[in-house]
């Protein structure tokens, strides 16, 4: 089996390539032997690199595979439950062979029209959009970050939970109109070409209703500028800052317009919990066969090996949606 493991520490904006290294050994013994077929790569990966992510989960230890999320197939079992052929959700990470108690797995769903559809932030972007902006008929939301893998999500989510207008914020052309041709949001806006509120206010000349951050910096600054009213903010992330080491995590706050407008401004980082993944899955599948959601994701071709480059690829803006591995 082959597997990629951690060699040292990011303590700045160094890439992922450099700082992982390619080992083989034998598969241990075990109930079950599944072959990875998907690695999801998500943004965070990067953070768990360092000594201290901050984040409410474990970060990577030197010398020990990259872990995360993962569907493959089962080819040897000892537990009933999971017979050979079954597609499963892992979550071993950047390892082509897993082997696993079936308690460490969860059968992908049958409803889902490919098993890597599995592979997913919509927990996340679900949660924050519900239970943290509160969502409402007609509210006027713009997602920033919207052509990745949580804002692509969250945007429809809202389409489809009543909102009246969704805009969306990216890096390029080509992901403004991916945002508005292929996801259906109604508006984009391309924060490249410069005075995202200016931009902001001429598709909302009422203002936002809802603001879903994943990126901070001038994305955070512009939604309190064109903010209605009593608006809710939902801090999902700060890729501007977090990952480049800008200074995009440290956005100012217009502290007096924050109260006059009587915003609510509300960050969630939380592991997910089960009564979040059941709502979440309650709705995706339905969705998904109705036509409501496009799956946002781009795939790439490799194997184990290239799970860092896809990685450093993914941080430098070159892919949309949720970014999956291809193995073999």
């Amino acid at each position: 089996m082959k597997r990629v493991i951690l060699s040292g520490y990011r303590t700045g904006t160094e890439s992922a390539t450099s700082l992982t290294r390619l080992e083989e050994a034998d598969p241990p013994a075990g109930d079950v032997r599944v072959r990875t077929t998907y690695l999801q790569i998500p943004a965070v990966t990067a953070d768990l690199m360092r000594a201290d992510p901050g984040l409410p989960m474990p970060g990577f230890r030197i010398g020990e595979p990259i872990w995360g999320p993962g569907v493959g197939m089962v080819v040897e079992s000892r537990d009933e439950r999971l017979p050979v052929g079954t597609s499963v959700l892992h979550r071993k990470g950047w390892q082509d062979e897993v082997v696993v108690t079936a308690d460490e797995v969860y059968p992908v769903h049958p409803s889902l029209p490919e098993p890597y559809f599995a592979l997913n932030q919509g927990v996340t972007a679900y949660h924050g959009m519900v239970d943290i902006a509160e969502i409402r008929a007609g509210d006027v939301v713009f997602v920033s970050g919207a052509a990745g893998g949580v804002g692509s999500l969250a945007g429809q989510i809202a389409r489809n939970l009543g909102a009246a207008t969704v805009i969306g914020s990216a890096g390029s052309a080509q992901k403004v109109r991916y945002l508005v041709e292929e996801l259906g949001f109604d508006a984009a806006i391309n924060y490249r070409d410069g005075d995202l509120a200016g931009q902001l206010v001429k598709i909302a000349p009422d203002g936002i209703d809802v603001f879903y951050d994943n990126t901070g910096g001038e994305a955070f600054e512009a939604a309190v500028k064109v903010a209605a009213h009593g608006a809710r903010f939902a801090l999902c992330g700060a890729v501007s800052g977090q990952l480049d080491g800008g200074d995009g995590a440290y956005p100012r706050l217009d502290v007096m317009t924050a109260i006059v407008k009587e915003l609510v401004i509300k960050p969630f980082c939380t592991p997910h919990t089960p009564d979040q993944v059941a709502a979440w899955y309650a709705h995706y599948g339905r969705w998904l066969a109705e036509g409501k959601l496009v799956y946002p994701r781009t795939v790439v071709d490799g194997n184990v090996e290239d799970a860092p480059k896809v990685l450093d690829d993914m941080l430098a803006g070159r892919y949309r949606g949720n970014v999956l591995l291809r193995i073999g």
